[in-house]
């Protein structure tokens, strides 16, 4: 099975629309289609009949996007993935240890950075 087929409603436990998003940073849903399109944040389409959501992880406690997701995210958007397929890797186990989502709330970003270029390539 490939990125692109992974069923992310079984991934994700939680999904964030963009007004809900828009709530936790402090911005408007504006902000959030932008920090989307700039690849602040990644968005998907959960399952049918959904808009595009943001999983809640990719958020921190602090109230902001998980520290070097942006830069994760250009990377692999520059590697040819598309935000369905980031959000997929970033919810599978990896063998980190565990989901690179966790390491990246964990503050252990270089190994998934890391993994990630070598994706890209």
């Amino acid at each position: 099975m490939t990125l692109a087929e992974e069923d992310l409603s079984t991934l994700v436990a939680e999904w964030l629309d963009r007004r809900q998003v828009a709530g936790r940073l402090g911005v408007s849903e504006a902000k959030v289609r932008t920090m989307v399109r700039e690849h602040e944040l990644a968005a998907a389409v959960p399952h049918d009949g959904a808009g595009p959501q943001v999983p809640a992880d990719l958020l921190g406690d602090d109230g902001l996007p998980v520290k070097g997701l942006s830069g994760l995210l250009t990377v692999l958007h520059d590697g040819g993935y598309d935000d369905r397929e980031i959000i997929a890797w970033l919810h599978l186990d990896a063998g980190l240890p565990g989901r690179p989502i966790d390491a990246l709330r964990e503050n252990r970003g270089s190994e998934v950075m890391r993994r990630a270029q070598a994706m890209a390539l």
